[in-house]
């Protein structure tokens, strides 16, 4: 994943996802977003927003988040439980 803004990582699929958009009023640091339909973007950090999203999901402890993914491109793996 790509580092963008200082607040979170993001990644382009090769196909899109369906969407089910809304406009949340503040990203929570851990939240697991699509951005449009093949943007992925998982957030380390809380901030307001205006932007739309569509929840894919979130990470259950978000405290150390910031520090594991680091200032620059990470290989993140998602898995469902």
């Amino acid at each position: 994943m790509s580092e963008l803004n200082g607040n979170e990582k993001y990644f382009y699929l090769s196909d899109d996802l369906p969407v089910n958009s809304e406009r949340p009023d503040k990203i929570n640091s851990g939240d697991i977003m699509l951005y449009g339909s093949s943007c992925v973007v998982l957030f380390y950090d809380t901030f307001a927003t205006s932007y739309s999203y569509t929840r894919l999901g979130y990470t259950e402890d978000a405290s150390e988040l910031a520090a594991v993914l680091g200032s620059g491109d990470v290989r993140v793996t998602f898995e469902k439980e």
